[in-house]
C-alpha cells in the first residue's frame, strides 16, 4: 500500500497517552443483528465512554501535547461530538477550550460542551462556517485550531480502534465505516490495510450529505452547496483534499444510504441490541440493509461510533413500537 500520512509505529503509541477510559471499547458479535441481516454482524461500541462516541481518542492526543506547550488555548468547529470530547481532554488538562458550533446543531450535545466547562460560540449557519469562525478564532487570538480530519492526531486516535478490531475480532471480511470528515475512515482503514489487507473497508455517507463520497469516486475533490440529512455528524460540504487522499489509498468503497435506511438501522440497534445511537452511528446497518445480498455470508464489523442524540427527535424518528421481537 502507498503511504497515507498516518503512521504504524504512532498509532500504537497514542494507546500509551489516551485515557484508558475510552480504550479496548466493546466488540462482540451481534446474534440478533445478524438473523435480521443475513450475515454475520460484529459491533464495535464506541460510545461506551464519557462522551459517548469515538472522538476523544484524537482529542487526547492534541490535549496531551497541547498540556506541554506556553500557550494552553485551544478552538474547534464542532457538529458536537469532536467539542465535547476536546472539552473532556482539555479541562482534566488545564486547558483553555473553545469550542464553534451551528446554532442548529444537536441540544444535546451543545448542553454537554457547556457543562465541561468549554467556551461555546454559535453561529447562524452550517458546520463549514462553524470552521471558517473557529479558524477565524485562532488566527486572531493565535492559538491552536483543532481541524477535524486534517490534524493527524484526529486520525491516528481513531486508527487506535483499528488495532483493536484485528486484536480481539475473530477473521471478519468486511468493516463499515462512517464517513464524514475521514478522520475514523481514514484511521481505521489504515491500520485494517496495513495488517489486513484482505479485509474490504467500506465506508457509510447519507445520500443528502455526499460530497466525501462523491470525492472518493471522482478522485477529486467535489463540494456541495448545503445537506440534508438527519446524520448531522458526517454532513460536511467541502472535503479536506489531504485527507481524500488518505482515503483513496484505504478504502476499497464509498457508498451513500437513504435517511428511511438510517432510521431503520437505528431501529434495528433499539430492538436486537438494545443501543440508542445517533443517526451517523447507523450507517453501517443502512449499508447491509440497502444491498443484502453484497453481504450475505460474510461477517462484518460495523463501528457504533456515537449516541449523542436529542430524545425528542429520537422518538421521532425511531417511534415508540417495537418492530419486532429481540
Amino acid at each position: 500500500m502507498q503511504e497515507t500520512r498516518l503512521d504504524t509505529a504512532r498509532i500504537r503509541a497514542a494507546r500509551r497517552v489516551i485515557d484508558p477510559v475510552f480504550l479496548d471499547t466493546p466488540l462482540y458479535r451481534c446474534e440478533a443483528l445478524g438473523s435480521g441481516l443475513g450475515c454475520t454482524v460484529s459491533i464495535k461500541l464506541e460510545t461506551a465512554n464519557p462522551v459517548r462516541s469515538f472522538k476523544a481518542r484524537g482529542t487526547e492526543l492534541v490535549a496531551s501535547r497541547l498540556a506541554d506547550n506556553a500557550s494552553r488555548a485551544v478552538v474547534c468547529a464542532s457538529a458536537g461530538n469532536l467539542g465535547q470530547a476536546l472539552a473532556w481532554s482539555g479541562r482534566g488538562r488545564g486547558l483553555d477550550v473553545t469550542v464553534v458550533a451551528s446554532r442548529f446543531a444537536t441540544r444535546a450535545k451543545l448542553d454537554r460542551i457547556r457543562a465541561l466547562d468549554a467556551g461555546l460560540e454559535l453561529v447562524d449557519g452550517d458546520h463549514e462556517l462553524a470552521r471558517e469562525r473557529a479558524a477565524a478564532i485562532a488566527r486572531y487570538e493565535g492559538i491552536r485550531l483543532v481541524e477535524d480530519s486534517l490534524d493527524i492526531e484526529t486520525c491516528e486516535g481513531a486508527a487506535t480502534i483499528g488495532l483493536e478490531l484485528l486484536d480481539t475480532a475473530p477473521s471478519f471480511d468486511t468493516v463499515l465505516i462512517a464517513l464524514g470528515g475521514g478522520a475514523l475512515a481514514t484511521g481505521v482503514g489504515h491500520v485494517v490495510k496495513t495488517l489486513a489487507p484482505a479485509v474490504e473497508v467500506i465506508c457509510v455517507q447519507p445520500l443528502g450529505a455526499p460530497a466525501l463520497t462523491h470525492s472518493w469516486h471522482r478522485r477529486r475533490v467535489v463540494t456541495t452547496d448545503s445537506t440534508d440529512t438527519i446524520a448531522d455528524g458526517v454532513a460536511g460540504r467541502r472535503p479536506i483534499p489531504a485527507v481524500l487522499d488518505d482515503l483513496l489509498l484505504v478504502a476499497d468503497d464509498a457508498v451513500l444510504v437513504q435517511e428511511a435506511s438510517i432510521t431503520a438501522g437505528m431501529r434495528m440497534l433499539l430492538d436486537h441490541a438494545g443501543l440508542v445511537v445517533e443517526p451517523s452511528a447507523a450507517l453501517g446497518i443502512a449499508a447491509i440493509l440497502e444491498d443484502r445480498d453484497r453481504f450475505a455470508g460474510r461477517h462484518v464489523v460495523t463501528i457504533v461510533c456515537g449516541s449523542n442524540v436529542d430524545v425528542d427527535a429520537y422518538h421521532r424518528w425511531v417511534g415508540a413500537t417495537p418492530l419486532h421481537e429481540s
